[in-house]
């Protein structure tokens, strides 16, 4: 029986997902995130769990892949958890979905 990735079990890497998703974070980010705008190096958005009327408050660096909600405290260290966090769903279910859209397999090599 074929599996894919949404059905598999394993381990996930996450490295591999996160340095896939910042490099291309130019193009991820505003699809998570599509009312905001650029910032020099940051995506300004409204948070897509309140009801932010302007942009401001939420960032994401697209260097780094760090995010914040300075008006909350909500945070994330990579893109993996910024998908997380706009779409509700669990870490892993977040880097598979992420990773789907970047053609990069989620899993670690032990677990193939």
């Amino acid at each position: 029986m074929a599996t894919n990735a949404n059905t598999r079990r394993g381990l996930i890497d996450f490295a591999r997902v996160n340095s896939a998703a910042l490099s291309d974070a130019r193009r991820i980010v505003p699809a998570l995130l599509p009312s905001g705008r650029m910032d020099g190096v940051e995506w300004v958005a409204r948070n897509p769990q309140r009801s932010d009327r302007r942009l401001g408050s939420f960032k994401i660096n697209l260097d780094t892949g760090k995010w914040a909600d300075f008006a909350t405290g909500d945070r994330g260290g990579d893109l993996v958890s910024l998908a997380a966090f706009v779409s509700g769903e669990s870490q892993r279910d977040a880097a598979i979905h992420l990773a789907q859209s970047l053609g990069v397999d989620p899993f670690e090599e032990a677990a193939r």
